[in-house]
Order: structure tokens, then C-alpha cells, then sequence
């Protein structure tokens, strides 16, 4: 491939990283797509192992005015590490460092590459965990987990990126390295710079440090699985639950499409129902019982079918298959998938999802909800097939009226994938003109040549 970058440029970055830099026509390629399944090739692929490196690597970027795109491990859905107008990936795959674990104190210390699994299996001899757990924790990293604010089932009780961050050390577009937050749980010092940095998706500054905030693991874990006859008796049991003091660890939706895929594709075992929730609590041996009589009682209202609970691991896997069968099944139902994560207030996803039932039936398209019932954040799953034109259309037209829907049900556009490019147009819609205008007074103060991730979040 013949490299769109400076000559000068191109040697600095070879100087600098060695073979840590490569512009070879397949690793531009193969990191300049994400899980989006969309992708433009990068004009070099720079892999950095401290962050003096990445230091470096700004000011270089910056002198050659050359486009910068931070990746973890490219597991966006939302095309927020694509290199549209080419530029430099730097990926922070070697960066994977776990710093410290201060147990005491209940933080850690990591570098962004450092993978979601990976330092839960190494915080667990510990007796605690980072709460964040996205669907991708297997692969995910931290870096990109704080980038898009990732979520997860246990966000519910627990919180999602944003809330278990304590401080973080980035490399801003002017090349400047910044350190932000403290290792304290209390801290009214200054502007909060950490949590304005996370979700915002590279846009601002490159995270090469994080500091975040540990919880203790919980000993044990039991579930409950509700049947309803309707979504409004489902959801009716949510707001029981998340009114009442015990908070569930997790708390899951599925609609009826969802209950007929998983059981008809996937093979759980399950009945008919309007609507489904997976309910589970954590604590120890002595108090997790009242937990679960509390959420038991909650759970139950006028439309409850059937409700089943498992008090050990064996039976919660048993209670939780059908989670588990959905996405094989949604995969073997269409060939595209636009998975949108909408939020609405708890009160509200009634008339969330009957509207995704009525959007469903007027383009005449399989769309599906499930998801974090307890934060009102639900993936509304539009199935299609793209190489049918009809139904390709049909797809993309359904998409600005289902964010059309939730905003007029006072929800927001992301609730953990973030806006990358796929929300971008949308972003004038959730917000008016004062608002995005201070955004974008912020973007103006930390990437004032605009080379950090250009084309992501902000609306032209």
C-alpha cells in the first residue's frame, strides 16, 4: 500500500515505535474495522507500550496534522473506532499492564489494554471485581470499556463505567499528558475531568492510565425467572422492584418475540408469555434469602404467569438459558442486525416497547427488544436482510423513528454503546443548539486542530 503519510512522519513513528508501527495494506485494514461490521483502511497502525510513547506519538500526529483513532479491541458496534478519513489507529493491545491492586483502599491501577476478563480473574484471589460487565467482557478492554461508558447487566445495582472510575491519566489532542481524579473516593477538588473523559469516546483525550474504583465480590448469587401475561404487567413488576430497598444485581427484559425466539431457535424451555424477567440477587449466606423473598414479592403482580427461583449456581445457569439462547437465535433469524441500546425511564418502557411492536408491524420487519430492565435501557434488535434493497431500506427508515420514540418518551440515544457515528446525525435531536455548543466548546479545548477521532459523536 502506498502510504497517504508523510515521508518525515512515517520515519519519526519508525523511530519511535520500531515495529510497533506498521502500515503493511492488511494491518491497516484488518484495524480499521469494529464490530459494526463497517470499516476504511488506516494509514498506519501504531501499537505504543507506555505512555511516553503515546506522548510522543500525539505531538507527531499533531505537527503532521494527522487524524488520531484510539482502539481497544474493536468491539464498538456504533463504527466509534473507524479511521473514516484515514489517520493513525493506535491501538493499546500492548499496553496490558495491571499496575497495582490496592486492596485495602479498593482500587486498582491498569493500563487500557488490559482486558475486562482478565483483571476480574486477577482481582478475584482479592475477594473483589470492577463492576462494569459488558456482553464482551471476554475481549473488551478497559480503555474501551471507559471510552463508550460500557455497561452491563450488573449496572443495575452496581453502576456502569462513569460510576466506578476514581482517576485517570490521558494524553489530551494538544499532546499535553493530564492526570485527573485521585485514588479517594470523596473528591470536590477542581472540575471533574475524569468523568467528563469517559464515553466520550477518544474524542477528547487518549486514556493511557486508569484508576478504578473495586467492590467487593459478592459470596453468592441466587435468581428468580417471572413470566407475564403483557409488557405492562412486566413492567409494572420493574418499577415494584427498583421501588423497594433491596436492589437486584441484575434485572433483565425480554419480550414475547424474544421468549418465541429463544425457546423456537435457541431451545430454552419456555412457555408462551407476553414478557419475561431474570431477576438475581447477591449477598452472603445469611441475608440473601430475605434479598430474594423481597424481590419475590416485588416481582409479584396482576399478569405474574410463573415465577421459578434458583438458589444455587446450577440452577440459576438452568434459569438464565434463556438469556443465553438469545443471540445465537437472533443470528440465525436474519443476516443483519441493527442493535440499538435506546433508555427510557423505568416508568415509560411500556409504551417503549408496545411502540417497538407498532414500529415492528408498520415496516414489516422483525424488531425485538430485550435487555437492563432496571436502568430502562433496552436493545431494540431490527432484523433485515441486507442484501434485500426493500428490506434494507425498510431497516434504515425504522431506525430514526425508533429514536424518534424514545426521545419523546424523555429517554436518551445510548445507554453503553456510545454514539460513534451511528447516533451522530441523531445527536441534534437529543440535545438543542446552546447544549451541543458547549460540547463542542469542550472538544475545542482538548483537540483544538480536531485530530482526535474526527467524524464521531458530534453532529456537523
Amino acid at each position: 500500500m502506498t502510504s497517504r503519510l508523510p515521508k518525515a512522519f512515517d520515519a519519526s513513528l519508525t523511530d519511535l515505535l520500531g515495529d510497533g508501527w506498521r502500515t503493511d495494506t492488511d494491518t491497516c485494514r484488518d484495524y480499521g474495522s469494529d464490530s459494526s461490521k463497517r470499516g476504511a483502511p488506516a494509514d498506519g497502525v501504531a501499537f505504543p507500550v507506555n505512555r511516553d510513547q503515546v506522548h510522543a506519538l500525539v505531538h507527531l500526529c499533531r505537527e503532521h496534522h494527522v487524524a488520531i483513532i484510539a482502539r481497544g479491541a474493536g468491539t464498538s458496534s456504533t463504527g466509534a473506532v473507524i479511521p473514516y478519513s484515514g489517520g493513525v489507529v493506535v491501538s493499546f493491545e500492548r499496553m496490558q499492564r495491571i499496575v497495582a491492586i490496592h486492596a485495602e483502599d479498593r482500587y486498582a491501577v491498569v493500563e487500557p489494554g488490559v482486558i475486562n476478563a482478565d483483571l476480574q480473574a486477577a482481582l478475584a484471589p482479592y475477594g473483589l471485581f470492577w463492576p462494569p460487565d459488558p456482553a464482551s467482557a471476554a475481549t473488551c478492554t478497559i480503555g474501551g470499556n471507559l471510552a463508550c461508558n460500557a455497561g452491563g447487566p450488573h449496572a443495575v445495582k452496581y453502576g456502569t463505567s462513569r460510576d466506578n472510575i476514581l482517576g485517570l491519566v490521558a494524553v489530551t489532542g494538544r499532546g499535553e499528558l493530564i492526570t485527573v481524579g485521585s485514588a479517594t473516593t470523596k473528591d470536590a477538588t477542581g472540575y471533574d475531568l475524569t468523568h467528563l473523559l469517559v464515553g466520550s469516546e477518544g474524542t477528547l483525550a487518549l486514556i493511557v492510565e486508569a484508576t478504578l474504583k473495586l467492590a467487593p465480590l459478592p459470596p453468592q448469587r441466587a435468581s428468580l425467572r417471572a413470566l407475564y401475561a403483557d409488557v405492562g404487567s412486566a413492567a409494572s413488576a420493574v418499577a415494584r422492584i427498583m421501588a423497594q430497598p433491596i436492589a437486584p444485581s441484575m434485572l433483565e427484559f425480554m419480550d414475547a418475540a424474544c421468549i418465541r425466539l429463544a425457546r423456537d431457535v435457541g431451545g430454552a424451555d419456555l412457555p408462551d408469555a407476553g414478557a419475561l424477567l431474570m431477576i438475581e440477587a447477591d449477598g452472603d449466606a445469611d441475608n440473601l434469602p430475605h434479598a430474594l423473598a423481597a424481590l419475590t414479592r416485588a416481582a409479584t403482580c396482576d399478569g405474574l404467569l410463573a415465577l421459578d427461583s434458583a438458589q444455587d449456581a446450577v440452577a440459576s445457569a438452568a434459569l438464565w438459558e434463556a438469556r443465553k439462547a438469545l443471540s445465537p437465535a437472533l443470528r440465525s433469524m436474519a443476516p443483519g442486525k441493527i442493535n440499538e441500546d435506546v433508555v427510557v425511564p423505568v416508568s415509560r418502557l411500556p409504551e417503549l416497547v408496545h411502540g417497538i411492536e407498532a414500529l415492528s408491524e408498520e415496516f414489516a420487519l422483525p424488531i425485538v427488544a430485550f435487555g437492563h430492565a432496571g436502568n430502562g435501557n433496552l436493545h431494540a434488535n431490527i432484523l433485515f436482510d441486507p442484501d434485500d434493497a426493500n428490506e434494507n431500506e425498510r431497516a434504515h427508515a425504522a431506525l430514526p423513528r425508533l429514536f424518534a420514540l424514545t426521545l419523546s418518551l424523555g429517554g436518551t440515544l445510548s445507554g453503553e454503546h456510545g454514539i460513534g457515528t451511528a447516533k451522530r446525525a441523531y445527536m441534534a435531536d437529543a440535545f438543542d443548539g446552546p447544549t451541543l455548543a458547549a460540547m463542542r466548546a469542550v472538544k475545542q479545548a482538548f483537540d483544538p486542530d480536531g485530530l482526535l477521532n474526527p467524524g464521531k459523536v458530534l453532529p456537523d
